[in-house]
């Protein structure tokens, strides 16, 4: 259990810990070895991260609303990268866990097959070219399975599986065919609206079929007359998915198998607006007519709070998304969605802007004087709004003034430009909050 006092990086790393510890209780064969050796490294790896992340955490509170874990586990973007003077040497792409899963399942099987502990393996990826993963933690039991891992590298893109211990377990089955299912660390479904039934282990469509094509081909290429049993297990899998939205998601136990295209792109957008799409279809499928859309960890908190009667898929962190969050939940036919946020953020929206990002979106103080000159805030007030360096500098100006008609105004203008964007359909509200939790401003519009 987290305590109150506990940070999550804290508590992810001491979740590591224990399960690394559980593990390696029981080491017997050379595979064990192989993994310990691994966690050891890890777990040193996950003391210097949870440092790094309790000082980002920290900066976080004193500094806005960009303390928010993500969906997909991301944990910067390219726009946080400090400016260098010096050309960024091309960044390196990474592979998916639904890539090394088939990899390690291809080992395995090849293992088990001919005794053979081969150092990597080719396979076959979607986006269109072969990849070779390097394999360990090889072990066979006799002539009845065989164990392979692969350790995931997710090249510049830092999200929470990078480093993560693959391994996929073979044995015989008495029939033909593949059959695939998770095992340690992999979650099991227990929410509708995801690509993966109810009770079945969390491995998404393109995975199960990587899998598949992998362990045939090699079953084919031996000429093998019975199929194989395929379980994936991810040793840190549990603690990995704290970090993750899975939980929220119904997804419980561990991480998801995931890919489409088995690489992934560094600094994508990709992986964050699918997993945003994944949490709409999710509120959906679990009968939510509403969701809270938030920018972030410290807007979601004070959201869940305001409206502690919704279940928690009701609320999703959309990032800086907002046009396409509006779209995906129009059409998955969500009839209310309530925005909860900073002015700063927000005042964006209220200008028309749809991607809120500092670098495709700056704050228009001018838009902001002019609302403040609609809201009967003086002409030396106004002056001032025009002139300002910050949005939090304007939010202090209005409160200070006792100016709250000119948040509702930044609200109704938010809520007109979202209808405008998606040409209506349902209910927008929009909630602009203080970094302390207290309302500014609120209105409500049917389109």
């Amino acid at each position: 259990m987290k305590h109150d006092n506990e940070s999550a990086a804290e508590y992810t790393a001491k979740r590591v810990s224990e399960k690394n510890a559980e593990y390696a209780a029981n080491l017997e064969h050379e595979h064990d070895a192989e993994y310990a050796k691994y966690a050891a490294k890890r777990e040193s790896e996950h003391v210097v991260e949870s440092a790094e992340l309790a000082g980002k955490d920290t900066a976080a509170e004193s500094g806005g609303d960009s303390g928010a874990a993500n969906p997909s586990g991301l944990t910067s973007s390219p726009s946080d990268a400090p400016a260098s003077s010096t050309p960024a040497a091309p960044l390196r792409r990474g592979y998916t866990t639904g890539a090394c899963a088939a990899a390690a399942a291809k080992g395995a099987a090849l293992l088990l097959i001919t005794g053979d502990r081969l150092p990597a393996v080719d396979i076959d990826l979607p986006a269109g070219f072969r990849h070779s993963f390097e394999l360990t933690g090889w072990q066979r039991e006799g002539t009845d399975s065989a164990i392979c891992a692969t350790v995931k590298d997710a090249g510049d893109d830092p999200d929470a599986t990078h480093q993560a211990w693959i391994e996929a377990a073979v044995s015989w089955l008495d029939h033909p065919g593949v059959e695939i299912d998770g095992g340690r660390g992999v979650g099991r479904v227990t929410k509708p609206g995801l690509p993966v039934p109810v009770g079945a282990a969390a491995i998404n469509p393109v995975p199960r079929r990587m899998i598949l094509e992998a362990v045939s081909g090699v079953l084919e290429e031996h000429g093998a007359a019975r199929g194989l049993r395929v379980v994936i297990s991810v040793p840190e899998g549990e603690a990995i998915a704290l970090r993750t939205l899975n939980p929220r998601l119904g997804i419980i136990g561990g991480i998801s198998i995931l890919g489409t295209r088995g690489v992934v792109t560094p600094f994508s957008t990709e992986a964050y607006k699918a997993s945003v799409v994944q949490a709409i279809s999710v509120a959906a499928a679990t009968g939510n007519g509403q969701i809270i859309l938030t920018t972030g960890g410290s807007s979601e908190k004070y959201a869940m709070a305001m409206f502690a009667g919704l279940p928690e898929e009701a609320f999703i962190q959309m990032g800086e998304y907002v046009g396409f969050s509006l779209e995906h939940a129009k059409a998955y036919g969500i009839g209310k969605v309530t925005f909860v946020g900073m002015a700063g953020k927000f005042s964006k929206v209220a200008q028309g802007a749809m991607l809120i990002h500092s670098k495709n979106a700056p704050v228009d103080f001018g838009f902001l004087a002019a609302v403040a000159a609609e809201a009967g805030a003086d002409k030396k007030q106004v002056q001032e709004i025009a002139a300002a360096n910050t949005a939090s500098q304007v939010v202090d100006m209005m409160t200070e003034a006792g100016n709250s008609a000119f948040f509702e105004s930044l609200c109704r203008h938010a809520c007109e430009q979202s209808l405008k964007h998606m040409n209506g359909g349902m209910v927008v509200e929009m909630v602009l909050m203080t970094m302390k939790g207290r309302v500014l401003g609120r209105a409500e519009i049917c389109g």
